[in-house]
Order: C-alpha cells, then structure tokens, then sequence
C-alpha cells in the first residue's frame, strides 16, 4: 500500500495534544482562497523552486532531459508545461534551490518515521496526526496507516474538511482516535464560493461523527471579511451546540505564511487580499463561540 506524502513533521506541538508526528499527506478536493499550502492540492508531485537560493551553477539544466529549466536573470526558471517532475534537477542542485513536493511512501516507510518519537509520545500523551491537503482523498492510504498505528498502540488524530462519502468515514473513524475537524462557513453559497465545494456532505459527516460518539475538536480557520461576520459565527456556535459530543472549537487565525509557497510552485494566489485578524477580533469572536461551546481556544491557547 502506496501512497502520496508532501511532509513528515516531527515534534508537533499544534496538532492535537501532547508532541507529535504530522504526517501530510497530498491531495486536496477544496480550493480555499486563503489556503497557506498549495503545494498540498495535487495528487501529483510537483516542483517548487526557491530561486534566493540559486548559486548560478547551472547543473539543473545540464541534467534535465526535457528543456524545462532556462535562465531567468540570476537564476534558473522553470517551464513548468515541461517540466515531467522526475527530480533530475533537484538531486544536482547543490544549493538545494529545487524541491520534488510529494514522495510516494509505503506504510512501513511512514510508520519507520514515526517509530521514531514513540518515546515522546508515551512521555507527553502524543502520537501521529494525518493531515493534509485533506488525508481522507488517500483513504486507502489513510486506512493502512491508522490500522498499523492502532496495533502498535500509537494515538492517532485525522486533520479533516469531511469532505468524503460516509462509507469511507466511517471506515476511518473506527481506528481514529480523535478527529481535527475544519469548520469555515455555514452558508452553502459563500462555501461554493471561497472552497469551491458545497459544504452539505461536511456538515453532515459531522453530525455522523457525532451520533457515533466519536471525539472530535472542531478547528475554525478565522478570515477576516470571509467569516468573522457575527451571523456566520453564531450559525457556527449554534450548530455544533446542537451536537451532543463536541465541546471545544480552536479558531485558528489566517496567516499569510503561505505567500511565498506559491512563488515557488509558480502559482497565483489571493491571499495577500486577506487581512490578518487582531487580537481584539479574535477574543471577541472567542467570547461568542463561547456563549455555545464550553471551551474555546484560539491558536492553541489558552
């Protein structure tokens, strides 16, 4: 069993309690226009150019076999249309100013990696979290990693949108310990706009996890102009009241930390039309989150 990763992050401290190994695995149905890791919407490996780093050494070019690498000013480009992202360049590079984003693994590969910090896991209440991109597009994938995880006594966590059939939800949550769960938007019509998906099927796996009694930590990534506005905060706070299990919501505010991410995969991007959250806007959303959850964190705070 193969599958797609973009990144293993070890000593976590953000994705769930205690330290932890993140594992990202690639792929992604949403096309948030915040979104902070493009490099983690394609199934596909991709290629992600850091040009500051660029020594001038030329090597790239001399080894791709397909005219995709061309000098740019002080540095060498990429004609992406090209491009077969088959890594040739990035293994000359000495400067390591090309990166492959996305190595196919197999579950014994990931599961040697996290191997890894299981001392740190027993010591803090840690584990492995999947994340993504969105973990359950490589559900297969997912399914063998939780399985392997759960034998050897690891706790794990699925950082998800919901957006999957309930079949493959249900498969997932049966060997899942705890679930991440991203709530952006509660009207339909401004989810199809900014994610480019409905959010009916999300909302209504929540309600699923829910009825199995399954833990869940509902995450609101908070945009201003996009969903700050208090009737989508209090729809929000209203709907997850209504569940009987979930009794905690972390508002993680946006960054623009992803700005030059899409430089690097030569990408466009909106996020610099995005303003970051005060202080003051986050603690006043916190207080009308918390009028319906019990506990609200922002950004892993207290």
């Amino acid at each position: 069993m193969n599958g797609v990763v973009f990144n293993i992050q070890r000593f976590s401290v953000n994705d769930g309690p205690g330290i932890r190994t993140t594992v990202f695995l690639k792929g992604c149905p949403l096309h948030c226009s915040w979104c902070h890791n493009p490099e983690s919407i394609s199934l596909k490996r991709e290629m992600m150019l850091r040009a500051e780093r660029c020594i001038q050494c030329g090597d790239c070019m001399t080894v791709c076999k397909n005219g995709a690498v061309y000098r740019e000013n002080d540095f060498f480009d990429i004609h992406r249309d090209h491009c077969a992202r088959c890594g040739d360049c990035a293994a000359v590079c000495p400067a390591d100013a090309r990166v492959v984003v996305g190595n196919e693994m197999t579950v014994e590969e990931v599961m040697k990696e996290t191997r890894k910090d299981l001392i740190f896991f027993q010591h803090s209440g840690g584990g492995v979290t999947f994340s993504g991109g969105e973990p359950l597009l490589q559900h297969e994938f997912l399914l063998a990693l939780l399985t392997a995880c759960r034998q050897e006594g690891i706790h794990t966590i699925v950082d998800t949108s919901g957006l999957t059939s309930v079949a493959i939800l249900k498969s997932i949550a049966d060997v899942t310990d705890l679930f991440l769960y991203d709530l952006k938007l509660l009207s339909d019509v401004k989810h199809q706009k900014f994610t480019g998906v409905s959010n009916r099927i999300i909302l209504e796996n929540l309600r699923l996890l829910d009825e199995w009694n399954k833990k869940v930590i509902v995450r609101m990534p908070l945009i201003p102009t996009i969903n700050d506005d208090e009737e989508n905060v209090r729809s929000l706070g209203s709907f997850i009241a209504s569940l009987k299990t979930i009794q905690e919501i972390h508002i993680l505010p946006y960054h623009r930390s992803g700005i030059e991410k899409y430089q690097r995969m030569g990408s466009e991007h909106t996020m610099a039309s995005f303003a970051v959250p005060s202080r003051e806007m986050l603690q006043g959303i916190a207080g009308t989150l918390h009028q319906y959850v019990p506990k609200v964190i922002i950004g892993g705070e207290e």
